[in-house]
């Protein structure tokens, strides 16, 4: 415990306490704080302050806090919205989408900017759904078929992204062919997992126990589910699958297996929020800005040039696809889904670091993708709810909405 110091760490907390408080006092400014998050992270890491260095303390709460967004993006997806005629046009939308990323990222590699147009592909295929959701939730389009098609469009990327990165580029060198045994295998674990704990829930004595210690200090359903995410993140790192996967699996169990919470546990969503939001995930952002290169970004004319061009492809990859709703609500809301779909930087952030991990990205390649990310959710969102409040005039969110404004919280 010597080596380990805590000067860093303070200063990642102190960031992480100051961002989204600073954005309270400016509540006009519809900016996210994972954005301040990140820039304030590169501006006291090793490319501009130098006060702070990516400690094992730092590391080690980064990494959990990772496992945490990506646990709670899965618990963000709405089982019961993805079928029928949406789950359909959704996922078609999603092949199409993966489809125009494949070509794009041969393009850009013909033209000499990326080495891995596979990687890249994978990763501009991905959605924010953490910051689409509260971008919908206040513009009071949770409810309608425009808000429950991209809801759908972004659960369906976020999931099928991270199962394509983990298929396809795993930390293990194992082949494709035994990747996916492997994949199936964990699925199959997972899937057994599930009706194991929903069969568990049915036993009156144990479920009476949960629920007498479920608000006691004992927070019971808490650690469950912590036991849960971490439970599958070592089953993937054992089975040689990245550990996104299984931390995003296990929101996913959760949420299918979690269903009478609103009469049994109200409280236990915010609570897992409370502990991800409130610690773990801010940690990871203002870490990743730490990690930044922006010296790699900034070295020559060329990779500062990158960062338009993947901003466009996020555009193209994203938004294209979304021309399939347009018989369904109109031209006016296909462009705002298409800049919502094209919203994209958590998981932007976690592939690229991947990347570079595995030697795929160079690190100005990284730096330039990260960087249209940030663009991304600075720009989309805000343009996305511009062209809503341009059209047809819809009736106020009701009181209910507007309070439950009071506690979003888009980071992720």
């Amino acid at each position: 415990m010597g080596d380990i110091h805590f000067t860093g760490l303070f200063i990642v907390m102190a960031i992480a306490f100051a961002a989204p408080l600073l954005l309270g006092f400016v509540p006009a400014l519809r900016l996210p704080s994972v954005v301040l998050e990140l820039v304030a992270g590169i501006v006291v890491g090793p490319s501009v302050l130098g006060w702070v260095a990516l400690d094992p303390a730092i590391q080690v709460l980064a990494l959990i806090g990772l496992a945490v967004l990506l646990f709670l993006a899965g618990l963000e997806i709405e089982f019961e919205r993805l079928r029928g005629p949406i789950l359909r046009t959704t996922s078609i939308g999603f092949v199409i989408s993966f489809g125009i990323a494949v070509v794009v990222g041969l393009a850009l590699a013909a033209a000499g900017q990326v080495d891995s147009p596979l990687l890249v592909a994978v990763i501009l295929s991905a959605t924010s759904l953490g910051i689409v959701i509260p971008v919908l939730k206040d513009s009071d389009e949770v409810s309608s078929e425009f808000g429950q098609l991209v809801i759908a469009a972004a659960s369906i990327a976020d999931f099928g992204a991270v199962i394509l990165l983990s298929l396809l580029f795993s930390r293990e060198s194992t082949g494709t062919g035994a990747k996916v045994v492997l994949l199936v295998g964990f699925f199959l674990a997972v899937a057994a997992l599930a009706v194991a704990i929903t069969r568990a829930e049915h036993l009156d004595r144990l479920s009476r126990v949960f629920e007498r210690l479920q608000d006691t200090t004992a927070q019971i359903r808490v650690r469950g589910a912590f036991l849960l995410l971490v439970g599958l993140v070592a089953l993937a790192e054992k089975l040689g699958l990245e550990v996104i996967l299984g931390a995003f699996l296990a929101g996913a169990v959760l949420t299918l297996v979690d269903r009478d919470r609103m009469m049994t546990h109200p409280l236990f969503r915010l609570k897992l929020e409370a502990a991800g939001f409130g610690i773990f995930i801010p940690t990871f952002f203002v870490a990743s800005g730490v990690q930044y290169d922006g010296g790699a970004l900034f070295q020559s004319a060329s990779t500062i040039a990158r960062v338009p061009l993947f901003l466009v492809a996020l555009v193209v990859v994203r938004g294209l696809p979304a021309l399939l709703y347009r018989p369904t609500i109109g031209a006016r809301r296909m462009a705002a889904a298409a800049l919502l779909q094209a919203t994209s930087l958590p998981f932007i952030v976690a592939a690229s670091m991947i990347g570079m991990q595995l030697g795929l990205l160079d690190r100005a390649t990284g730096a330039a993708l990260i960087a249209a990310g940030l663009l991304s959710v600075l720009a989309f969102p805000l343009a996305a709810l511009t062209i809503l409040r341009g059209g047809e005039r819809r009736p106020g969110p009701s009181p209910a909405t507007a309070a439950g404004r009071s506690r979003l919280n888009p980071t992720t």
